[in-house]
C-alpha cells in the first residue's frame, strides 16, 4: 500500500476529483484553502490581497499497482497548464487498521 498526497491550486479542483473517478480512487481526504510555495519557481498561495490563490489537497491510500497510473495522470495535469501546477508525494504505507 503506498499513500499519496496530491497538492494543487484550487482552480484543479474538478480535474483532481474527475481524475479520481476515472482512475477508481473511491477513498480519500480532502483539505481545502491550503497555504504554500513550490520549492522552485512557485508564487506563494496564501489568500491575501497580494497572493490571492490558494490550494487544496487530496491524500489517498492505494494499492502499489494504481500508483503509477494516478502519477501520469497529475503529470499530464500538470503539462496542460503548468502556471497553475499540481505536485504529487507518495509515500509507504507500513500498517493499516
Amino acid at each position: 500500500m503506498k499513500s499519496v498526497m496530491i497538492v494543487f491550486n484550487q482552480a484543479n479542483t474538478e480535474r483532481v476529483e474527475y481524475m479520481l473517478d476515472k482512475l477508481e480512487i473511491r477513498g480519500f481526504t480532502f483539505w481545502e484553502n491550503v497555504q504554500g510555495r513550490g520549492h522552485l519557481d512557485g508564487d506563494p498561495h496564501r489568500g491575501t490581497h497580494t497572493w490571492p490563490e490558494m490550494n487544496n489537497v487530496v491524500l489517498c491510500v492505494l494499492e502499489d499497482e494504481k500508483v503509477e497510473p494516478l502519477l501520469l495522470s497529475v503529470r499530464k495535469l500538470d503539462k496542460r497548464n503548468e502556471e497553475v501546477g499540481v505536485r504529487a508525494f507518495v509515500w509507504n504505507i507500513e500498517q493499516m487498521v
